[in-house]
């Protein structure tokens, strides 16, 4: 059957394109014919266009176990605020290199997750970054954020009392991690 149908419509493209022969120079007898041949042959140019379109290759890198990776956080967090398991977006504040080949470039984003908090204490992770707007996942060692000082509210001690234990890792916060576990990321030739 899809045999038959293939014949049919293979008759019907050439006989399309016979009109369009006899049909010489005339464009009212060429935008007929061609309207009519368009049907049939319209899955032929969908084909064709994505042989035509350019594809850059890509090679996947490994990126070894201990490497550096440095973000600053692009908003600030608080360990009165936020809680394990909370996310937020870092951009790369230096590119990550193989060999002395970019594989991921500085600024890309980076996605961190806080996975302790205590009222002294926040620890964050690397947990994906993202490239050629595909998330990638990474295993990274957690890192404590410093504590931050009393604040003082100008009124006295009471504010100051009781932001004393808060941790806060401020915006724009240089955050250095190394991976854990070896990661392979695809690489644009």
């Amino acid at each position: 059957m899809l045999n038959s149908q293939f014949h049919r419509k293979l008759g019907l493209a050439l006989a399309a394109a016979a009109v369009l022969a006899l049909a010489g120079c005339s464009d009212k007898a060429t935008n007929e014919t061609a309207h009519a041949a368009k049907k049939p042959a319209a899955p032929k140019p969908a084909a064709v266009a994505k042989a035509a379109e350019p594809t850059t290759p890509t090679t996947m890198i490994t990126l070894p176990k201990g490497t550096a990776i440095s973000a600053a956080a692009r908003q600030t967090l608080a360990t009165d605020k936020n809680k394990v398991g909370d996310t937020f977006a870092a951009s790369l504040t230096q590119p990550i290199q193989v060999d002395g080949k970019t594989v991921v470039p500085k600024g890309a984003q980076v996605t961190c997750r806080i996975v302790k908090v205590k009222k002294n204490e926040l620890k964050v992770t690397l947990a994906s970054v993202v490239i050629h707007g595909k998330s990638y996942p990474l295993d990274t060692n957690s890192i404590t954020g410093p504590k931050s000082q009393p604040k003082s509210n100008g009124k006295g001690t009471d504010k100051a009392k009781t932001n004393k234990d808060v941790t806060v890792l401020a915006a724009k916060s240089k955050l250095t991690f190394k991976l854990a576990k070896p990661v392979t990321l695809p690489v644009k030739g």
